[in-house]
Parts: C-alpha cells; structure tokens; sequence
C-alpha cells in the first residue's frame, strides 16, 4: 500500500485530534480523581467514533480506522477509569 498526500493529511488530522485525549487520561490516572469527567461525553464520542471506524473498515481508508480506533480506545479507556476511580 502506497500512501498518498490524502493518507499522509487524514493521518496528520487523526493523530492530533486523537492526542487531545491523552491529557485527560494523564491527569485522570495521576489524580484518580474523574468526577468532572461526565460518563456522556466519553460514551457519545465513542459511539461516533465507532461509526467513523466501521465507514473507514468499509471504505478500507487506513486514516480513518486508525484515527477512531484510538479514539474508541482512549474513551473507552476514560470510561473505565471514571468507573474505577469514582
């Protein structure tokens, strides 16, 4: 598979769209403290994303079901920590 300049763009656009979720997560294992974090925010986003990567599965678009794979990850992530820790 040869990546484009469009594969190179969605792959920049994934990538820093999904680290916005690292600080979250960083902070939230640091503290143990997500009683800010609402369970709806990350669910809802999650669940978007899930669509997202399952049109990139169908479409085989490697931008796309690598951007909302790790996005689906990292708020499933936040869900379980939110559980845990709250």
């Amino acid at each position: 598979m040869q990546a484009d300049i469009f594969t190179w763009l969605g792959l920049a656009a994934g990538t820093i769209t999904s680290i916005g979720f690292l600080p979250q997560i960083v902070k939230g294992y640091k503290t143990k403290h997500l009683d800010d974090v609402s369970y709806w925010m990350p669910f809802v986003i999650a669940a978007g994303m899930t669509l997202w990567l399952t049109y990139g599965l169908l479409r085989n678009d490697i931008a796309i079901i690598v951007a909302n794979a790790f996005g689906v990850g990292c708020n499933i992530l936040l869900i379980l920590m939110k559980k845990r820790y709250s």
